[in-house]
């Protein structure tokens, strides 16, 4: 399998030299495409999966997008969301989809772990493999890659990609499914890898029909009583480690039941913890006792890795400043896994 790995690229130049002229060589025939974000989607990764799937339907593919799995209520109204179909729901017609693919694009991830169930069937696939990310240290199932990094979103990197292919393609379905993945995986725009790049495709597609103020409203504005009272469980479980700029956050099962949780109520929550005066590192615990595990969000400002921190002690990665974890201990160990592991990093801050 012949490799074209981006991971380092430095400017969208090489991105054109390099993948777009093999993509385009595969484009140039009608393609069976299947289109898949990770497991538990974001609106990053829901975001850029439709968007690339409106894009390919207009240039004559057959193109479907499958989940792993379902994703937040906050993402129910993208556009193309209700032909999404979902393995843990739509198991028969998905490995349908799959045996029949001539392409396979996977969006926001880049490790085939990141898709659960659906992990042997894309394995077994003779398909065509094409990768589209921006975390780091990207795994090597791909024929064709397009990993970057320096990009604050796979929406961005859609955008760019798509702006390449035919910059008159942006429809307001387009663009809306854009400018969410790319808002939300900024922070809204505040985040350290939110670059005048970013800026320039953000105007782009509101000039192109995305509704911003409508985007943020349905994104931020939708909260549900129980999601806040499960932030304010989230708040009184907040603890500080004693002399270091380091807070965490643990949410019970039991805390979830009685907060009637759904997918997607915890959203943003770690946030909370870096929106403290001097705190640079923040992590929510949250159990999860139907897969047997405690998931770990992470984020941080400034130097400090929590992509290395969560790769070396909690089976995890993503970014610098932003990462996700696992622990199969329960949740009072797991706390006093990571109380452990932060005196063997306290020297960093």
């Amino acid at each position: 399998m012949s490799h074209i790995n981006i991971m380092k690229i430095v400017s969208l130049q090489g991105m054109k030299h390099h993948f777009i002229s093999d993509l385009q060589k595969l484009l140039d025939t009608p393609q069976k495409i299947v289109i898949l974000p990770h497991k538990n989607p974001d609106g990053d990764a829901l975001g850029s999966t439709l968007a690339l799937r409106c894009f390919l339907l207009k240039k004559k593919h057959e193109a479907v997008v499958v989940s792993p799995n379902d994703y937040p209520d906050f993402l129910n109204w993208l556009p193309g969301q209700d032909t999404v179909l979902k393995f843990n729901k739509n198991t028969k017609e998905v490995r349908q989809k799959i045996d029949a693919a001539t392409l396979i694009f996977t969006l926001d991830f880049n490790n085939l772990s990141r898709i659960g169930d659906l992990e042997p069937l894309i394995k077994g696939s003779k398909a065509t493999k094409i990768m589209i990310d921006h975390h780091e240290s990207p795994g090597e199932y791909a024929s064709l890659m397009y990993s970057d990094p320096s990009m604050s979103s796979t929406c961005e990197m859609v955008y760019h990609l798509i702006n390449t292919l035919n910059k008159n393609a942006f429809t307001s379905e387009i663009s809306d499914c854009l400018y969410t993945g790319i808002m939300t995986d900024t922070g809204s725009f505040r985040y350290p890898k939110t670059t005048p790049k970013t800026h320039k495709a953000i105007a782009h597609l509101i000039e192109a029909g995305a509704s911003s103020s409508n985007i943020h409203q349905k994104i931020y504005d939708s909260a549900s009583f129980s999601r806040l009272k499960l932030l304010g469980f989230t708040l009184s479980n907040m603890k500080q480690i004693s002399g270091l700029p380091i807070v965490y956050m643990t949410l019970s099962q039991e805390e979830l039941n009685t907060c009637d949780y759904k997918k997607g109520d915890t959203e943003g929550f770690v946030n909370y913890g870096l929106s403290m005066k001097g705190i640079l590192f923040s992590c929510i615990m949250i159990e999860n006792q139907q897969e047997g595990i405690v998931k770990m969000s992470f984020r941080s400002q400034g130097n400090f890795s929590v992509n290395d921190f969560a790769r070396n002690y909690f089976n995890g990665g993503g970014h610098h400043n932003a990462a996700g974890g696992m622990s199969k201990d329960s949740i009072k160990e797991t706390v006093i896994q990571f109380e452990k592991a932060i005196t063997e990093i306290a020297n960093q801050f």
